[in-house]
């Protein structure tokens, strides 16, 4: 029996919740931005509320326990040991990690490759660092249930350019659901390694894994590769702004640590720590309790569409509660339908284009089953008149 509630309707209207109170109308359902509805671990409410009873926050150090939870727990539900303290640099978020380590292992006009489509933040990150982007672009499968896979020849191609000199991976991949396997991994480091490629690996996602399904972390197999990790996605706690590099080059790792304080993002607030500890140390149970709930909405989801939309394609999903809906079948891209969708169907969900792919919709399952049901529900109801 599950000991954890996500069944439980938790009004976050009116708390600055991006997802919530950014939606235009109270009555529309936001299953777009990826943070979920559901209350963090009884442990992590526990540790806070402690933190918040004393009642003084000032400046925070980061103690030995702070990095002493992460060593275990990558050891632990990764396998990934050799991890020190010493490797591990902390910042307000990934975001921000990936921009500071771009701004310092780039220079501007060199080209950076990103396998697409892809999380949406990646695009402007490149941007932004004075950079290139050159697009590799992933190979979907024709089954109904989708499947994506690397093109080896255009990657290679695209590695192997002369102004190349870093690839931004997704890890879980964001959106299309996908974990790199160890031997596409393999195969993506020696490429990197034959062109003198830097790897960064954006492995936000990698704790929310579906059933029978194995992260293997990119740092596990290279160890020049600089990996970007923290709890925020599978703990729910984006606001509390905590996020780690792991960069094993000492050379590299000090000029991330210049642009981190460059950048003036070196400092964490009092209660990211805490939260980051409570998650790793005590919230273990939790968190497999919510990868069973979040497969059981895919679940669903995969049911729904099968029933009532049996044309339209969905991606299988291995990590990430975030769903990749094909809608080629239709007669509208994704801006359309998405616009479409909030006016007539009173949901917001994101549109591939913002990926890089129109003709796709991201729909976030993290929320009660009860709520999902109802947002998918809206979503039929509208692809159907859509034909």
């Amino acid at each position: 029996m599950n000991t954890y509630n996500f069944d439980e309707l938790i009004d976050r209207r009116g708390t600055g919740s991006v997802k919530w109170d950014e939606t235009p109308a109270d009555d529309i359902i936001p299953m777009w931005v990826a943070d979920m509805d559901f209350r963090v671990s009884p442990a992590i409410q526990r540790a806070l509320q402690q933190r918040i009873n004393h009642g003084v926050f000032g400046y925070t150090m980061v103690n030995d326990e702070y990095y002493q939870a992460i060593i275990n727990w990558l050891a632990r539900r990764h396998h990934w040991s050799g991890v020190k303290r010493s490797h591990i640099l902390y910042t307000t978020g990934v975001i921000p990690a990936i921009a500071c380590t771009l701004k310092a292992i780039t220079l501007a006009g060199e080209n950076v490759v990103l396998m697409t489509p892809v999380y949406n933040c990646f695009f402007a990150l490149v941007r932004n660092s004075g950079c290139q982007i050159l697009e590799s672009r992933l190979v979907a499968t024709t089954d109904k249930l989708v499947h994506y896979n690397v093109d080896w020849e255009d990657l290679e191609e695209k590695l192997a350019m002369d102004k190349t000199t870093a690839l931004l991976l997704s890890n879980p991949h964001n959106p299309v659901g996908r974990i790199w396997t160890r031997e596409e991994l393999e195969r993506i480091s020696n490429l990197c390694q034959k062109y003198k490629v830097s790897i960064l690996s954006d492995e936000i996602h990698c704790e929310l894994t579906m059933p029978n399904k194995e992260f293997v972390s990119m740092g596990i197999v290279d160890d020049e590769a600089i990996i970007f990790h923290s709890p925020s996605k599978a703990f729910n706690i984006a606001g509390l702004q905590t996020a780690n590099i792991i960069c094993r080059n000492s050379q590299l790792r000090r000029r991330i640590d210049r642009a981190i304080n460059i950048n003036e993002v070196c400092d964490l607030n009092p209660l990211g720590p805490v939260a980051l500890i409570a998650a790793y140390n005590e919230s273990e149970a939790w968190l497999d309790a919510l990868r069973q709930y979040l497969w059981e909405n895919y679940e669903c989801l995969v049911s729904l569409f099968e029933k009532e939309l049996p044309k339209i394609r969905i991606t299988q999903l291995e990590a990430t509660y975030l769903a990749w809906i094909d809608i080629s079948s239709t007669n509208m891209n994704a801006d359309m339908l998405t616009s479409k969708l909030i006016t007539k169907g009173r949901v917001m969900v994101s549109s591939g284009s913002i990926y890089g792919d129109n003709y796709h919709l991201r729909i976030n399952l993290a929320c009660p089953r009860q709520r999902l049901i109802e947002g998918l529900q809206r979503i039929i109801t509208v692809l159907k008149d859509c034909g």
